[in-house]
């Protein structure tokens, strides 16, 4: 009875050591779990992943930060701008998708994106609807850039004249941003309709959607889940010099693919950048106890090379690297765009003015994402707003103004996962890692076992020792 032990405890031993390296090898429970994970991971109507899709469950906000002029004489005497920040001014955003139709096939699906701003007035330095901001008169200096251009120039500097408009202007953080009825614009618009007598920084913006999506479900290949096919009915944008530079990639960045490796380079599109950007990995992170993966923007992005020659409009004609001149989508404004404080920048930039003073734990775009679900945790979307300024002759506006990307303002998104979110997510990790984790389990089991055997074996042959050490002492001495 004890050898039959004896032996089944090893033959277990040697099968669980077995099996257990067989399962590692083979990846049968892993791709159990990612198989169901890519299942599960869709677009289909009256699932749960399409709900949070439709309507973001995580609170997002838009933190404001406005740069004031406080020597506006001098810088049109030739002098340095100083510049004073202003902020945060903090909105809610309230975010869902409507006018949702399904492909034929089920692998597409079409929407609208939706955002409307709410001001939180506890989070906030003040009240955005009385607090005053002295700024570049954009309306303006777009309308000296139109001139300048070639466009009824002797009607624009007649009216800049009668209409005594400077080259700053004071206006309220709610104007600036949700829009004002501009004179010149006014005068303009019966001339050029596509001009909207209204201006600000994010008019049009609140309440409304930035166009048309054709997105995939995923259905086909989770690497496809939320990817964006289609935007305004068009496959690529047309403002760029080549045709890589006008490729929409990516997902609109609320949303990303599960199974996540480090190794993976993610692209979104943001039409606000008028542009697809591309995130690559920066280094693991804990969110609320929730494993991450953080992506972050690379200086390569705005860097001047040969791989970014195509974001140069006119071609050739580049301002350096850390920022982007998107006045071909901002019809014909003036328009730079970079990250706040000109942070990655060239030098150049920053020293231009007084006032700015880049930092990476303020200013860096990142977003941390649960690599088993594509789930973000906590994310960052910061750029800054600037507008291009030069002495134009024929506009005594202009001063003696340098020739410089000025700054106006930047915006910090953010989102963070709430507690109950993240312990609903918590527990689906850990269930998964439990069976990810079955392989060492076993592999455990077994090695328990092996102990077990070789201490049958080292008692079994210490007894056979005792037994046999016995019989020789009760030996005679003398055999006869």
């Amino acid at each position: 009875m004890a050898r039959c032990c004896f032996y089944a405890v090893g033959t277990l031993s040697l099968l669980l050591l077995v099996t257990s390296v067989t399962l590692l090898v083979a990846r049968v429970f892993q791709k159990a779990v990612d198989q169901t994970i890519e299942k599960n991971i869709v677009l289909k109507n009256g699932s749960e992943t399409f709900d949070s899709w439709k309507k973001p469950p995580l609170p997002v906000y838009s933190q404001f930060y406005f740069f004031n002029v406080t020597n506006p004489e001098e810088i049109l005497r030739g002098e340095i701008p100083r510049l004073e920040e202003v902020g945060p001014y903090t909105y809610r955003e309230i975010r869902d998708k409507a006018e949702i139709q399904f492909g034929d096939n089920g692998t597409t699906i079409s929407a609208v994106s939706n955002k409307a701003y709410v001001f939180v007035r506890d989070q906030s330095v003040g009240d955005a609807r009385t607090d005053l901001i002295r700024t570049v008169n954009i309306p303006a200096v777009t309308a000296m850039e139109w001139a300048h251009q070639g466009f009824i120039q002797m009607l624009i500097q007649a009216l800049l004249k009668a209409y005594q408009q400077n080259f700053f202007v004071t206006h309220t953080v709610h104007d600036l941003l949700w829009g004002y009825k501009d004179e010149l614009l006014a005068l303009i618009h019966p001339f050029r309709p596509d001009v909207s007598p209204y201006f600000g920084l994010y008019y049009g913006r609140n309440g409304t959607n930035d166009g048309d999506y054709v997105f995939l479900t995923g259905e086909d290949n989770y690497l496809n889940f939320s990817k964006i096919v289609e935007w305004n009915g068009k496959t690529s944008l047309d403002w760029w010099a080549t045709d890589k530079c006008n490729m929409i990639n990516g997902t609109d960045g609320d949303s990303f693919h599960p199974l996540i490796t480090k190794d993976e380079t993610l692209y979104v599109f943001p039409s606000d950048f008028c542009r697809s950007l591309y995130i690559t990995f920066s280094n693991f992170e804990s969110v609320q106890g929730l494993p991450a993966f953080r992506f972050k923007v690379p200086e390569e992005i705005l860097a001047n090379t040969s791989d970014n020659a195509g974001f140069c409009v006119p071609t050739g004609k580049c301002l350096g690297s850390g920022v982007l001149n998107v006045s071909v989508c901002k019809s014909g404004a003036p328009i730079i765009l970079s990250f706040p404080h000109f942070y990655q920048a060239d030098e150049k930039f920053v020293s231009a003015i007084e006032g700015m003073h880049p930092n990476k734990e303020y200013h860096e775009t990142f977003v941390d994402i649960n690599p088993l679900t594509g789930i973000i945790l906590r994310a960052a979307k910061r750029f800054q707003v600037n507008v291009y300024v030069q002495k134009l002759d024929g506009f005594i506006e202009t001063g003696d103004v340098r020739t410089m990307v000025f700054p106006v303002m930047y915006v910090n998104e953010s989102v963070l996962i709430d507690k109950e979110t993240a312990s609903r997510l918590k527990s689906v990790v850990n269930t998964t890692l439990i069976v990810t984790n079955i392989p060492y389990i076993v592999m455990a089991l077994g090695v328990f076992f092996g102990f077990i055997f070789t201490w049958l074996a080292c008692r079994g042959q210490g007894s056979m020792d005792e037994s046999q050490g016995t019989a020789d002492e009760r030996a005679p001495l003398i055999r006869t």
